[in-house]
């Protein structure tokens, strides 16, 4: 008997999401990347402000809606409407793509938290909101704490955020990630004692990233920043089918079988 591969739930997913990040994809090849793997994607994110230079943008997202794929443009986007003094036509903007997700960030303006907040829970009234803690800079990332974060986190899910992201940039090497681009374990730590993982979104563009985050906290971690060519690579990850995670994700057999007693039921056919 063949034994099936393991599995997840399907979409919609509250835990386990993977968000997709489309770095400026020909139309045709992010319609294909849906149409192959869309039942692996949660949300796409279309970062560094290209929502507004591409040109097939409305063909895209008609590509999103068809799949039931949640979007957003990232929160580079929504500073750069606000440090430009324009953020209504940034609510225009969401308005007339009629997005499902908005992301408020404060990563690279001189916002305050608390102001970003404020921002966060205007906005929370009409979308549904994704907040981003952690700085773009390395200097002011390194100035936050554990503690910082974890209070930012918690003020930006008060404020009506249904997901956090922390941040690492596309990069993996800033934010809640060192400079070598491992896992910053005391932000990870305090942030878990205080705040439900489910409402976590860990920004995770290297398979490094992605394996400690597996491996910290399982198959249902919520990741973020994934290249489209890492879709599948990151699933096969989240079900312990590569080596980087197969023994901590996989149930290992009570009495594995000796070589020996196969004999008789496994034919192996060699080629001349």
């Amino acid at each position: 008997m063949i034994t099936a591969a393991p599995t997840r739930p399907g979409r919609p997913r509250t835990r386990g999401i993977t968000m997709v990040i489309d770095p400026g994809l020909p139309t045709g090849a992010f319609t294909d990347v849906i149409d192959s793997h869309g039942e692996l994607i949660d949300l796409v994110k279309f970062g560094w402000g290209t929502a507004l230079v591409t040109r097939d943008l409305p063909a895209k997202l008609e590509v999103l809606r068809a799949t039931g794929i949640g979007f957003y443009f990232g929160g580079t986007l929504f500073e750069h409407y606000l440090w430009s003094g324009r953020l209504g036509e940034f609510v225009d903007l969401l308005r007339s793509h009629a997005v499902t997700h908005v992301e408020v960030s404060n990563g690279t303006i001189p916002l305050d938290q608390h102001d970003k907040a404020g921002y966060l829970r205007l906005l929370a009234g009409e979308f549904t909101v994704v907040s981003e803690v952690g700085f773009k800079q390395v200097e002011r990332s390194d100035r936050l704490t554990p503690a910082d974060w974890v209070a930012a986190i918690e003020e930006d899910l008060e404020a009506g955020a249904t997901l956090v992201t922390c941040e690492t940039r596309e990069s993996g090497r800033v934010g809640m990630a060192r400079a070598d681009g491992s896992l910053r374990s005391d932000i990870l730590e305090a942030i878990l004692e205080s705040v439900d993982p489910s409402q976590l979104l860990f920004e995770a563009p290297t398979k490094s990233l992605q394996v400690e985050l597996v491996k910290a906290l399982g198959a249902e971690v919520n990741l973020g920043n994934i290249a489209t060519a890492d879709v599948v690579g990151v699933e096969t990850l989240r079900l312990g089918l590569r080596a980087d995670t197969l023994m901590e994700m996989t149930a290992a057999a009570p009495a594995r079988t000796p070589a020996a007693a196969l004999a008789g039921r496994v034919r192996l056919v060699v080629a001349a």
